[in-house]
Formats: C-alpha cells, structure tokens, sequence
C-alpha cells in the first residue's frame, strides 16, 4: 500500500512540475494550475480546457486504476437509482435476489456500453449508464391492464400479504411474473433504440435538432422529474426523518462543502508524510451521504431506536430486515442476453418508448460537447456526433437483450468529475467500465445495495428527480422569458403534460378506437407526461410566430447543434477509428458516410468547388460587363464619327 502511495505522490508531484505532451491535442496548455474548481460547462474558456492528461495520454497503471473506480462510484447514484425505481412496477415485490441480479445486470451493460461508445463511438472519455428518459415510457407501458401487479393491489389492504393466494415472492411462480414485465420492455427498447441506430448513423441528427428548440426541450426533461415524484414521496414517507437527513448530507456535501479539499497522508521514502489534499466532498456527495446515513440506521437498529414491528412507522429503516439476500445470492453470476427469456414485442410499447429515445438522443449531443470542452479535446465533428448517437441506439439494443430493464446513456456527472480531476483520458473511463463489468459479475456485491434502507433511497430519490428537473429548466437560459409568447408555451406544455396524463392513467377504456393496437399505442403515448409535454411544446413552439432570437433558437444552436469541421489535422485525430482509419482513407467511398471519419473532407471539396464555381462566374460576370463596356464604347465612337 505504501508503495502505491509513494507512486501516486510521485506522479502528482511531477505533474506539478512538468507538462504532459499535447502535440496530438492541438492545443497549448501552458502551465498546470493546482486548483480543482470544475469550471461551468456553459462558460469553459481556454485557460480552463488545461488538463493534466489528454484524451489519447496514458496516465500510469495505478493511476488508470484508482481514477476509473472514481468514475465508477461518480455514476454509482444514478444507475442504482433506475433499477431501485423500477423494481416494484415490474411487480418483483420482495423478490430481493432478483433485485441483486438486476443490480448486476445494469452495472454490466453500463461497463459494456462505456467501452464501446469510448472505443468506436465518440471516442471521448464519457460514461455511459442507466438513464432516465426511458422511466416514465415504462410506467406507462406497466400500467395498462394487462400488465396490473397483483401484489401491488392486494398490498393496499393487505400490506403483508398474510391472507394472499398469490405466490410466495422469489419463488419460480413469482420469477416468472416479473421476469414476463422485464421481456416486454426489453422488446419495447430494442426495438425503439433501432430508430436512434438510424438517425445517428444516416445523419439525420442534425435535421432532427433544427425543429427542436428549448421550449420542446425544458418540459421533455422536466416532465421526466416530476413525473416520479411519487416514488420518491413513497420511499421516504417510510421513515421521514431518516429521508431529511440523507437530503440534508447530500446538500451539505455537493453544496456547502464542495470546495473543501480533504488532507490525505501518503508516505514517501525517504522524505517522511506529505500531504495530498482531495476534493472528496464534491467528487463522492451521493455516496457519501448513503454510507454516513446507513451506517447511522445501522446504530438505530442496534440501538432499539427504530421500530421492530412490521406496518410501523420506520420499520423499513432498520437495516437487518433485507439481510437474507446477502446469503441467498450468489457470490459470481455472469448476466447473459435472454437471462429472463425472449424478449416481446408490442406496437403500443414500441411507440411509447420512442419518446424516452429522443429525449436521451438530444441531451447526450450536449454531453458531447460538454465532455469535449472539459477534457480539452476540440469540438467534437459531424461523424463523431453521428456515430456517437448511432454507437448509443446500439448499446441500447444490448441493453434490452441482457434485460437490464432500461437503456443506455451519456453521465453528465462524469462529465464534471472530469473537469474537476483535470483528468480527460480516454484510457482512465475504459479502465471505469471494465470495473463495472467485473463488479457486475459479483452478486454479493449487487446483493449488498439491496439492503439500503428504503427512506435512506427515498431522500437519495428527492435530490436526484429534483436535479434532473432543475436540468430540463435550466434550457430556458437560452430563451427571452419576458416574451408573453414563451410564457405560454411553457406553461401550457407542462401544466397540460401533467394533466392529461393522470387523466389517462386514472381512466382506463378511456381511448376507444375500435382497434386494441390503437388503443394501447395512444394510451401509452398520452399516458407518457413527457411525451405530451415535449409534443404539446415542440407544436405550440414551430407554430406561433416568434422571432428565432425570441425563441432562443440561435444560441440553442451555437450550444448544441454540430459545426462542421473541415480539414483533418492532428487535433481531430483523436476522433479516429481505431486499427482500421488507415484503410478507411484509401477509400474514396466512406467519405461520404456521415458516420466516417473523413466525411468532413467531402465537404470541404464540395465547398472547394462552391467556392471554386463561385469564383468563375464572378470572373466571367467581369468579363461579360468589360466585354459590354467595350461594345458600348465602340458604339459611342461610331455615333461620334458619323
């Protein structure tokens, strides 16, 4: 242990002292700064872009090592959060070794997914994990008819099931129930992510992005918070105290003392300790937070401080009522595709969750930028863009066949880790998602965060759906809120995409088209609130007019839309696809894929030869108006002479 340390102090001190090589970068970044403050996304100048390793550096191994389980356990609290939300829609109850196994199996696809977005996607040094645009199109799916849990009903007055009929939760009978929910929203997501597999990879994206303003965007992102905001009320309603205080830690970790940098001790042969301050608090606040407050249920428990009776309140804070799946789960179980059976396919689901697929298609083009500017990369081009979105669709589909229950996407809180590290290998978040796979073939290890107390999760929930709401407001920066246009639109797409779809969920048969199919696919859409709010946006936006500054269309775009990149010079290298770019470029062909590579240089010949034309008839329009000149010079002499 102490040889690490004294490697790792070794290497930061030398990092102090020298420079990195940047060649490949392109970029010049002068002398390092020993400050951790993560700059704003929105406002990343140059000086800020200085980072202690490039995308293509090599820090050493020990370093690749500790800095990927730091991404690791920064994308901890939003991919705990989508299976912990989910698991009592897919009715599996009490079943907590099913749980673990879905734990597991959504840390895996999230490892997989990372290493194929960094090594044939973007190629930037971006997490991918759970995501949740795809909750509210599964709540949707779940709650038509057929799809009803019977344990959920019959809990409502009978919470301990003490008089049910119903299977024993975690029996085969029960395995089968859930797993039956499981496979059709795995259909529904492979089937959908093939439309995000097309618009990246055709090109589309940028088509797509020039219809779609912030006023579609702020109630799709919104809409996706506070549509899950009874989950989080459930969760920490069993024990509120205990929810507070996981609230009020989180607060005063990621807030209050986020720039509070931890002394850490690491001993150097032959110069004693030395001292290596670490930002801990605004790298690990959610963590943190869930370990302090477990570990203070755990003293409650002990203690006798909590209830020891089922149906009081607080009960569900004690931590030794889950304890049996940490014995019941395996300790190694490697996640297949089809682990729960074949995945189902129905047009209502299909279509529903086409809206949590667009949703997630346009918040990652802004990670890409994001993560570009962070990790001191320049702008990520057209085919980047492209591939990335179509490598997501892709992962995606993996994700629906290993049945992780949800998709895949880009982690904007990675993003941050990496403009507060100054780390932006590309190498350092491989080596995070190999760790996620390893750590998601352990099933003690996904068996361990079963037993969260469920107000400790709830607190966790209360701050996680208000960051992702605040995430989907924070689009109106780019708009004029003064404009009475703007007002409206806003205000009628959210308050309306609330409504309307409780209205839906609360009256079932309300739709009745003649056709079960229609039925079910205009019951799931309408029943999706951030569907109906982003629809309601995005028309009531293209349609009442409204000057594109007043829209906020303009700086949208300069933000999010993709700039085209002409020429290739060493700084876009780092876009390349590996092992094969040399043999791409002796084909004239895969110019013209808008997902290659050199698919910028065969539009820097097409503008070569606008240019080129332009030119032209600029020079023969000069020759015609000199050959004019001439002809009425010579008339003019003529008329003279006669």
């Amino acid at each position: 242990m102490l040889y690490i340390q004294d490697l790792i102090f070794k290497e930061l001190q030398s990092l102090n002292m020298t420079v990195p090589d940047t060649h490949d970068s392109g970029l010049d970044t002068g002398s390092r700064r020993n400050d951790v403050t993560a700059p704003e996304v929105g406002n990343v100048t140059p000086d800020d872009c200085n980072v202690i390793y490039g995308v293509e550096d090599v820090p050493p191994w020990y370093l690749c090592i500790l800095l990927g389980f730091q991404h690791y356990l920064t994308a901890f609290g939003s991919t705990i959060t989508v299976p912990l939300v989910l698991y009592r829609s897919f009715c599996m109850d009490e079943d907590k070794v099913g749980l673990s196994e879905l734990i597991s199996t959504i840390f895996f696809v999230s490892g997989l997914a990372t290493l194929l977005q960094t090594t044939f996607g973007t190629r930037l040094p971006i997490i991918q994990g759970a995501t949740f645009a795809f909750l509210t199109p599964t709540f949707s799916i779940l709650s038509l008819p057929q799809w009803t849990c019977k344990y959920v009903t019959e809990r409502e007055t009978d919470p301990y099931l003490e008089n049910s009929t119903l299977p024993e939760p975690g029996s085969p009978l029960h395995r089968e129930m859930w797993q039956l929910r499981i496979r059709e929203i795995q259909g529904a997501i492979m089937v959908a992510s093939l439309f995000q597999v097309l618009i990246g990879f055709s090109g589309l994206m940028g088509l797509v992005l020039k219809f779609i303003g912030p006023l579609a965007i702020t109630p799709t992102i919104t809409l996706i918070g506070l549509a899950l905001f009874k989950e989080a009320a459930d969760k920490a309603a069993e024990q509120w105290y205990i929810a507070l205080m996981t609230m009020s830690l989180i607060a005063l970790f990621s807030q209050y003392m986020r720039n509070v940098n931890v002394p850490c001790f690491s001993a150097v042969k032959g110069e004693g300790c030395k001292v290596v301050k670490t930002p801990i608090f605004s790298l690990f606040p959610v963590l943190l937070a869930m370990i302090l407050s477990w570990v203070i249920c755990v003293i409650l428990t002990v203690s006798g401080a909590l209830p020891d009776k089922k149906g009081q309140w607080g009960y569900n804070a004690r931590t030794d009522i889950k304890v049996d799946v940490l014995y019941e789960s395996e300790w190694f179980r490697f996640p297949w595709p089809g682990q729960w059976g074949m995945p189902t396919v129905s047009t209502a689901a299909v279509f529903g969750m086409l809206a949590g697929v667009l949703s997630s298609m346009i918040e990652s083009v802004g990670d890409y930028y994001a993560c570009a500017r962070l990790a001191g990369a320049p702008p990520p081009p057209v085919h980047a863009v492209n591939r990335g979105i179509g490598m997501e669709g892709i992962c995606c589909i993996l994700a629906g066949a290993w049945g992780s229950g949800n998709g895949t996407t880009s982690y904007s809180e990675n993003v941050g880790a990496i403009g507060i590290t100054k780390v932006g290998s590309r190498i350092v978040v491989q080596v995070g998602g190999i760790i996620m796979i390893v750590l998601g073939c352990l099933g003690k290890f996904g068996a361990l965060f079963v037993t969260i107390p469920d107000p400790v999760v709830g607190g966790m929930f209360m701050i996680m759906f208000g960051m992702i709401t605040a995430v989907g407001l924070s689009n109106l920066q780019y708009v004029n809120l003064n404009s009475s246009r703007n007002i409206f639109i806003l205000g009628v797409s959210l308050f309306f995409g609330l409504s309307f779809p409780k209205w839906i969920g609360s009256s079932p048969g309300a739709i009745n088209t003649g056709s079960e199919i229609a039925d079910q696919i205009i019951s799931v859409l309408l029943g999706t609130s951030m569907f109906v709010g982003g629809f309601v946006g995005f028309v009531l936006d293209n349609t009442i007019p409204g000057t594109a500054e007043e829209r906020g269309i303009n700086k949208w775009r300069r933000h999010v839309h993709v700039v085209d990149e002409t020429g290739v010079d060493n700084s876009m290298r780092i876009y390349d696809l590996p092992f094969i770019q040399k043999y791409l470029d002796r084909v004239r062909f895969f110019r013209y894929l808008p997902f290659c590579p050199r698919f910028s240089l065969k539009r820097e010949n097409h503008t070569d030869e606008v240019e080129m034309n332009g030119q032209n008839a600029e020079s023969n329009k000069q020759s015609n108006v000199q050959q004019e000149q001439y002809s009425v010079d010579n008339e003019k002499s003529d008329n003279t002479r006669l």
